[in-house]
């Protein structure tokens, strides 16, 4: 094949099947082929994630619904993955490189619930479903007197169960409801100071091989530096903590005007699984310091007693550096 050719060669984008992730999946890849002119093609592949209806705690986490991409990657069957970055493990991939973080989506949760309630004005003992501790705990912490109860399964998947009066609402993240245009259907969109999300929630992760030249091409169409400083912030935090897959934690970075420029001012939380105890601290810095600035906060945050927090979790060690919930 010559250089000519190769040049002209369709893109592959790795992703996963659901609607969700091929609507992403394909957003991206139709903003590098109308930034560069080459073809592009996107390429399903079936991950451990959407193979078990199992809780995602059971099997390591979100990290699940990675490992078939990154092989696919790996092995040169695709050229490019697409990833729900909160879905990403903060650990570096062996090979890989995420070569753009894209513009956030809104980082909000979100309610879907029966007659367009909101979570106060839902009677006590409603029944919420969510797949995620993080939402769990926070939503406990409000003392609303709601039952939060274990869902998975994809975004029309779960708003059915409200439809059909299984369940009086779910909390998903509104990026997935916005990226399938059913941002309408929300009934409440959740306040970051009663419910943070999180870390990397909205944001999307472009990897491809760390040896591959389309990195740059990646990189220089498809990455917006703000965003990159937010969740590079946040997953410092995760890190930072070693939050296990099933710990509540949540964290919310913001790009703001500071006295200097640009800095970043990053929220955080970790919460014990019932949502009665929780460590809360807020901290700032340059965004090119973004990863120091969210290990700092972690740091603190450890002071706190965050820690001891997080030894509860039910899955065993909480050292397994995977964020803590499901794609929505």
């Amino acid at each position: 094949m010559s250089g000519t050719q190769t040049q002209r060669a369709a893109v592959r984008f790795g992703t996963r099947g659901s609607l969700l992730a091929r609507t992403q999946s394909g957003q991206v890849a139709d903003a590098f082929a109308a930034a560069t002119g080459r073809e592009v093609e996107l390429v399903e592949i079936r991950t451990e994630g959407d193979a078990s209806s199992a809780p995602l705690a059971s099997m390591g986490g979100a990290g699940v619904f990675v490992g078939a991409l990154r092989e696919a990657l790996l092995e040169g069957r695709v050229d490019v993955a697409v990833h729900s970055l909160k879905d990403l493990p903060t650990a570096p991939a062996e090979g890989l490189q995420v070569a753009a973080v894209p513009p956030r989506e809104d980082p909000r949760d979100v309610l879907v619930a029966r007659d367009g309630m909101t979570l106060g004005e839902l009677p006590v003992g409603s029944v919420v479903g969510t797949g995620s501790p993080r939402r769990v705990s926070q939503i406990h912490a409000l003392g609303l007197g709601l039952e939060l109860v274990g869902v998975r399964g994809n975004v029309d998947t779960r708003i059915n169960k409200v439809a059909s009066g299984e369940l009086d609402g779910v909390v998903l993240a509104h990026a997935g409801l916005s990226r399938l245009g059913r941002a309408p259907e929300a009934t409440e969109l959740l306040d970051p100071i009663q419910v943070l999300p999180a870390p990397g929630q909205g944001a999307l992760a472009v990897e491809c091989r760390a040896d591959d030249p389309l990195a740059e091409e990646l990189r220089t169409h498809l990455d917006d530096p703000r965003t990159r400083a937010a969740v590079t912030a946040e997953r410092a935090v995760l890190a930072g903590l070693e939050a296990g897959c099933s710990a509540p934690v949540g964290a919310l970075a913001e790009v703001v005007e500071g006295e200097d420029g640009e800095e970043l001012w990053v929220r955080a939380v970790a919460l014990s699984h019932d949502g009665a105890v929780a460590v809360r601290r807020s901290g700032s810095g340059p965004t090119q310091d973004a990863g120091r600035v969210g290990h700092d906060l972690a740091t603190e945050m450890l002071g706190e007693g965050a820690a001891e927090l997080m030894q509860d979790d039910e899955t065993g060690p909480h050292g397994h550096p995977t964020p803590s919930e499901a794609v929505t």
